[in-house]
């Protein structure tokens, strides 16, 4: 791991540990004493607090790195969007994903209820992992057997949701990477199905429960193509905290629930034509440099993320200060060492982040092909 990246996301870390500690205590006690009482009360306060912690991410992404991202789609979807229980059906292209959508959500003003069906072991994660249980994301063991009926009592729970949300599932199962890539197109090629290049083929049992199991109360499926502008790295936690920028295009198109197919096997079929459509887009998007859909040209930078990163900045720098002068932190023997401590925990907190977003090595020596403009 690049000692510069730790050493910058110290300070981060400090201030995302301090916040998210405070998180973390609000949503133990509100999951204790008002989720017994009203579970759309706490739901409501604990997407509000949830906010804080998700706006430092998105802060960190558009602001800190650079990060430009162009929204495409028609002015009915872009006026639907977070005004709807919608299901989002993303292309996995890096492990910077999960925010990118959370980026999308803030901007659309959902960001208070923007789940996520990932992994398990994301729970288990210090601070991020906490916030997301609370926040009611749905986890996976990536094995059917256990999955199949978590997924169906996940989704119906979402039924009384007293907000609009949105559900995301990857359905590729896995991030984008030259070995996932040349395995896909192994696949293909030997069960004779369209070979692709930009993207994997996805597994459908999941989107398929999602879709039966959603249909009756959410009315959308938003299928959300992400392309990387050519030129440019794929985004990742890494890349973010050493302020290396990155031009990201999304495609979104909307698709009432009630037009997908009724039967297990349609909707697996759908599912498979529009990653399908996905790669033609995004080869198209490389030859042409666009899509046809208009840039929605409001879809600007938000100042909420700065407002609540300075504000969060500002406490937590009183709060050092304060601690600092209690404990003489920076006058004794014992004060440095437990600052070093201190600072020691951070950067441990931030190893195990990045490794956690960490790329396996690679087999295959290709490099996958970005696309976007020039």
């Amino acid at each position: 791991m690049e000692i510069s990246a730790i050493v910058t996301s110290v300070p981060l870390s400090l201030m995302f540990i301090f916040i998210g500690t405070i998180i973390n205590l609000i949503q133990v006690a509100c999951y204790l004493t008002i989720r017994p009482l009203s579970k759309s009360t706490f739901r409501r306060i604990n997407g509000a607090v949830s906010e804080v912690l998700w706006l430092e991410l998105v802060w960190l992404m558009e602001w800190w790195s650079g990060c430009e991202v162009k929204l495409h789609t028609d002015l009915k979807t872009y006026r639907l969007m977070g005004k709807e229980h919608a299901l989002l059906m993303p292309n996995h292209v890096a492990d910077a994903d999960t925010m990118l959508v959370w980026l999308l959500a803030q901007r659309m003003g959902c960001l208070r209820s923007a789940l996520i069906i990932s992994k398990k072991s994301t729970q288990y994660l210090p601070i991020f992992g906490w916030t997301t249980w609370f926040y009611e994301f749905i986890f996976v063991d990536r094995n059917w057997a256990k999955d199949g009926s978590k997924l169906k009592s996940s989704f119906q729970a979402l039924k009384d949701f007293p907000i609009p949300f949105w559900v995301t599932i990857f359905a590729e199962g896995t991030r984008l990477t030259p070995d996932k890539l040349l395995e896909a197109q192994t696949f293909a090629s030997t069960k004779g199905l369209a070979i692709p290049k930009n993207v994997l083929i996805p597994r459908t049992k999941g989107f398929v429960t999602a879709v039966q199991s959603l249909r009756s109360f959410v009315p959308a499926l938003y299928d959300v193509t992400i392309a990387i502008q050519k030129g440019h790295p794929s985004p990742s936690l890494l890349r973010f905290l050493k302020r290396q920028p990155c031009k990201i295009k999304v495609h979104i198109k909307r698709y009432s629930m009630k037009e997908l197919p009724e039967s297990d096997e349609g909707i697996a079929q759908w599912c498979r034509n529009r990653f399908i459509a996905k790669d033609a887009l995004l080869d198209k998007l490389a030859a042409t440099g666009g899509f046809d859909e208009e840039e929605i040209t409001d879809f600007r930078r938000s100042t909420k993320s700065l407002i609540v990163f300075l504000i969060t900045l500002f406490l937590f720098s009183v709060g050092a200060w304060i601690s600092c002068q209690k404990f003489s932190l920076l006058s004794n023997r014992r004060g440095y060492t437990i600052l070093a401590t201190i600072v020691g925990t951070a950067a441990i907190f931030a190893h195990i982040f990045l490794e956690f977003t960490k790329l396996p090595p690679q087999k295959c020596k290709a490099t996958l092909q970005t696309n976007g403009d020039t």
